[in-house]
């Protein structure tokens, strides 16, 4: 079944704007001139330039000199968009907790020897505000510092795209089910990890970071195993 036209429209100015044909910044053709170029009506044209900007593709302006412009990339809304799409999948029967752990440890394991060479004094600052303590904190609060602790060592890897990914990744939860089944002492312990990754990167000690994440993550895959 064909798609609608403004979907068609909106598809054909997406593709430039993903392929870099058309630049952040950039100004789209006028209305006017979208209608004679595709042979569409004015609505039409509205329509999809609507959908682009839900999307965060583009912006529109008003005035004498205004029109709709390529968006600058915001890191914060692509996430956003990642995250929406992550929690559908994670509750999903194609998508399991394995999985999940499966990513967090392709991700994490090389992110923290990344961090651990290129970290800064401020990512240090970072990581040691997300600390919590097990024996004054509620579960919303650790839960919460655990989700901004990865985030913060996947920023201080420098690379903005572990940063992208690894934020929807961080907000996906476990499931009733599993948090219910979390073994006496899980909070202790995932502090006592984020402390001694912390310290492995104040150290700068790429082959120790790397090893403690993955033995983190091999302690959280086997007690959020559902029981």
């Amino acid at each position: 079944m064909r798609p609608p036209a403004y979907q068609q429209l909106a598809d054909d100015l997406r593709a430039d704007i993903t392929s870099g044909r058309l630049q952040p910044g950039e100004r789209l053709p006028p209305e006017p001139e979208l209608c004679v170029k595709i042979g569409v009506s004015r609505s039409t044209v509205r329509e999809a330039l609507r959908l682009l900007a839900s999307q965060h593709l583009i912006v529109t302006t008003r005035g004498v000199t205004g029109g709709s412009f390529v968006a600058h990339p915001d890191a914060g809304q692509l996430a956003d968009g990642l995250s929406t799409g992550f929690a559908l999948l994670t509750h999903s029967n194609g998508v399991g907790l394995a999985d999940l752990l499966e990513l967090r440890r392709a991700l994490e394991v090389p992110a923290a020897g990344l961090a651990a060479v290129r970290r800064t004094e401020a990512h240090l600052i970072e990581l040691r505000g997300a600390l919590f303590d097990p024996a004054l904190d509620d579960f919303d609060t650790m839960l919460a510092a655990h989700s901004v602790f990865h985030r913060a060592l996947a920023k201080a890897t420098g690379n903005p795209l572990f940063e992208l990914v690894g934020r929807p990744l961080y907000q996906a939860s476990y499931g009733e089910e599993v948090v219910a089944a979390l073994p006496e002492g899980y909070w202790a312990r995932i502090d006592a990890d984020h402390r001694e990754l912390l310290e492995l990167l104040a150290a700068r000690d790429a082959e120790g970071a790397t090893r403690a994440a993955a033995q983190h993550l091999d302690y959280i895959a086997l007690a959020v195993t559902v029981r």
